[in-house]
């Protein structure tokens, strides 16, 4: 399997060098990350949601070594959400943010993430909107989903991501969906061993659907993180089954990735949001992406034969 060979790679400063070198790879990341700052995003924002279509914003990055490197990822988004807030965007926009970003690895880095989230937090429900908390490799998964419910006490709408890949999810997704949280179900993107997480395509795919069941079954606002074309069909006929209303959930899907899927469920009612990334610090999004679908790679390798 690629997958891991990929996701190993994405931790190695030498291919991180190489990758970066080669003439090819920024047209190819602007296919995924299309900008590198708010100025370059906001016609993305405008034109996407022009469309029909709401968005989930990630500053990338996530090789914070210092406190200053995590407050400076904290007013990244905070200026984020002050454009938002001019463009009259806040309630069509939410955040999503990975903890590591915001100095969860550090020293006392419970506390600091949490410290330096919750202006985010409160920035965003300030415009009308809300944040939700990343899924990060499973040895940050308590620390998450703990922050996760300390912001949830004063910004009950705050989310959090679960990953149908690890053995605990459904646990974690019977308590969250019990509470009215709001909850993105993906399959998960990072290397974990087989003693905790599954490693075989149909086994992770069988705990997507028995995880979704739970929580359409559950009191709180499920969103489907998926391309899989057979996920979305069972998801839908899962929410028409316990008679969720077409605005009591919601699909995600990654910018650049299946853009006319997009527009089709929302031209169908469903509620549509594009998880877009911006920022300098690309390079483990990108990785994860081409990790997660071969058919990312293979766009990947062809750009760089043809333009190489």
């Amino acid at each position: 399997m690629l997958g891991p060979v990929i996701l190993a790679a994405s931790r190695s400063d030498r291919m991180r060098r190489l990758i970066s070198a080669a003439p090819v790879t920024k047209q190819v990341v602007d296919r995924f990350i299309p900008g590198e700052t708010v100025d370059e995003i906001v016609p993305i924002i405008q034109d996407l949601t022009s469309r029909g279509l709401e968005l989930t914003m990630d500053v990338v990055g996530e090789d914070i070594t210092t406190p200053e490197q995590a407050e400076a990822a904290r007013d990244a988004y905070l200026q984020l959400i002050d454009r938002l807030k001019e463009l009259e965007l806040g309630t069509r926009a939410e955040m999503s943010v990975k903890l590591s970003m915001f100095g969860q690895a550090l020293d006392g880095g419970h506390e600091l993430a949490l410290a330096n989230v919750r202006p985010v937090v409160e920035a965003a429900a300030a415009i009308g909107t809300t944040v939700t908390l990343d899924a990060e490799d499973h040895t940050t998964l308590d620390s998450m989903f703990a922050i996760h419910e300390e912001l949830r006490k004063d910004f009950p709408q705050t989310g959090c991501v679960i990953q149908a890949y690890l053995f605990r999810t459904e646990d974690d997704a019977r308590r969250l969906a019990a509470n009215g949280s709001r909850v993105r179900l993906v399959k998960g993107a990072y290397k974990e061993p087989a003693e905790v997480a599954y490693q075989q395509k149909h086994e992770i795919d069988k705990a997507y659907v028995r995880v979704l069941g739970i929580l359409m079954e559950g009191a709180g606002y499920p969103m489907i993180g998926s391309h899989d074309p057979r996920l979305i069909a069972i998801a839908q006929e899962l929410a028409h089954r316990v008679g969720r209303k077409l605005d009591e959930y919601e699909f995600q899907m990654l910018y650049g990735i299946r853009s006319d899927e997009h527009l089709r469920l929302a031209a169908e009612g469903h509620r549509m949001r594009v998880y877009t990334a911006y920022g300098t610090d690309w390079y483990g999004y990108f990785m994860r992406r081409l990790a997660e679908k071969p058919a990312n790679l293979r766009f990947f390798l062809r750009s760089m034969v043809s333009k190489g």
